[in-house]
Order: structure tokens, then C-alpha cells, then sequence
């Protein structure tokens, strides 16, 4: 599933392509995504609108219309965004397509229709209740080193389950979590509220790294995940224990191997020597 990094990559793309853009229409291929979709309420609330912004929230992309109108899209598990020029033709997947009044079409397609669209005549209105028991961002200013210490108090459950916790913090994925855990030397499985406050600063000025790394990286992609021009996502050569099983940590050398395990429901990888 696309995590933050992917999902901002996507909002980048389409910043450069979307904002300006007039939608001329919508063509719907199919009735439902997770949600279900309505064709005259999509078309009410879109065609003709001129696209103001597109933002990020979490891992959900936000589009702005010029009169405070606007969407939430959900990527889902395979989902995909792209702005094909004027004449392309559609590819097996697209569900929704808009054409815009340049000729050129945006297009959001989901094999397995695990994303979601959803459209509001007040956008403004609609976020705080629609994100209202997220986290704060994992790049914003108020994820700091005593937030995370002060979420993770009294709490047993693993210091990996809890930063996949979007409650606690948004947007950290099973790979940058492993990935942030091992570079601050924290086992995953230690309880959140033995994690001290020091331990707290390290892992948060990781979650950061990593996250900022991957975004550069335009992402990271281990089956289904491409950019809106089709590209992987580079952050996969740069992994240092996720995905490694049995192969040396790149801190302690040979003789020393990453190890997998469940945490969670998910797959977890680290280094049992250099990580506490």
C-alpha cells in the first residue's frame, strides 16, 4: 500500500500538471471503489470546476476547487493517478477519468478498487471531521521528540506497532518503520512505554530521515506502487534491513545477520546485536 512518501511523490507529480486545470467532465467506469460512487454527484460537484492546489493529508491526496469545493482520494493498495495528454488512450483499470478542457485526461486507476473518491461542496468544512483521529504529520513541527515520548507512555503494545499507529503518527509504513527503528538502534518489539525520552529523539530525527530520503527517492516500490510517469520508486536500493533476512547488517559486519519476524501482522526486519 502506498505509504506517505509514495502518496507525496504522486502530490508533486501532480502539482506540476493539475492546478489551473479546468475539469470539462467525468467519466465513470465503474460503480464503486471501497466506496461507493455516484455519477450525477460527481459530475454536480466537478465538471467545470477550475483545480486550485493539490495537498497531502496522511495518505490521502487532497484537490482543491477555486470555489472551496474539492476531493479526497485514497490510493488504496494498487491505485495510481496520471494526467495522460490529449488523445491517449485509456488504459484496463482506469475507473475514473477527467477530462480536462486543455484535452488533456486525468485518470485514477485501481485494479483491485481498493481506492476511494470522495467529493465535498466544502472542503474546508469536511477535513476536520474527516481527519479528525489522525496524528500529527511525521514531517510538521509538532511531532517532536517529547510528543512521541508523551504518546508512547503506559503503552505495551511494540514501539513499531504504535509509529504504524496512525492515531499516534501518520503516514509511517511497515518499511519505513523497520527502516527508521534499525538506523535509531531500537528493537521493534520493545514496549512503547520503555522507549526513554532519548531513544524518542533519535527515532523521531530518523522517522524524519528516512522519510525525507524516500521522498527524494520518489518513493519505494516492492510490487505495485509507480509514480504518475510510470516510474519505480528508488528508495529500494537504499533499504537497510527491510527485506534483508539473512543477510549481514550493514553495522555490524559479517557474521551478524538481519532477522525477520511478525510484529503486529506484518513482516519486520532487524538486527538483534546492534538494535536494544
Amino acid at each position: 500500500m502506498p505509504e506517505l512518501p509514495e502518496v507525496e511523490t504522486v502530490r508533486r507529480a501532480l502539482a506540476l500538471h493539475l492546478p489551473g486545470a479546468r475539469l470539462a467532465g467525468v467519466e465513470l467506469r465503474i460503480d464503486r471503489l471501497r466506496n461507493q460512487l455516484r455519477s450525477e454527484e460527481l459530475a454536480t460537484r466537478c465538471v467545470g470546476q477550475t483545480i486550485r492546489a493539490v495537498r497531502r493529508r496522511a495518505k490521502y491526496l487532497l484537490v482543491d476547487f477555486a470555489d472551496g469545493g474539492g476531493m479526497i482520494l485514497h490510493l488504496g493498495m494498487t491505485g495510481s493517478l496520471r494526467v495522460d495528454p490529449a488523445g491517449a488512450e485509456p488504459l484496463p483499470h482506469d475507473r475514473i477519468c477527467w477530462p480536462l478542457a486543455d484535452g488533456r485526461v486525468w485518470r485514477f486507476n485501481d485494479p483491485r478498487r481498493f481506492g476511494t473518491v470522495e467529493v465535498f461542496a466544502d472542503l474546508a468544512a469536511a477535513e476536520p471531521l474527516r481527519f479528525a483521529a489522525l496524528g500529527p504529520e511525521p514531517l510538521g513541527e509538532t511531532f517532536t521528540a517529547d510528543y512521541l515520548h508523551g504518546a508512547l507512555q503506559g503503552r505495551s503494545a511494540s514501539v513499531k506497532s504504535l509509529i504504524m499507529d496512525q492515531r499516534v503518527v501518520v503516514g509511517v509504513g511497515n518499511i519505513y518503520a523497520s527502516e527508521s527503528l534499525f538506523r535509531a538502534g531500537i528493537l521493534p518489539t520493545r514496549q512503547g512505554g520503555r522507549v526513554g525520552r532519548a531513544a524518542c529523539a533519535r527515532l523521531v530525527a530518523e522517522i524524519r530521515a528516512v522519510l525525507a530520503e524516500a521522498i527524494d527517492c520518489g518513493g519505494t516500490t516492492i510490487s505495485d506502487f509507480r509514480a504518475p510517469d510510470g516510474s519505480e520508486g528508488r528508495f529500494t536500493i537504499r533499504l537497510e534491513a527491510y527485506g534483508r533476512e539473512g543477510k549481514s547488517c550493514v553495522r555490524c559486519g559479517e557474521g551478524h545477520p538481519i532477522r525477520r519476524r511478525v510484529v503486529a501482522g506484518r513482516s519486520t526486519f532487524y538486527c538483534p546485536r546492534c538494535q536494544h
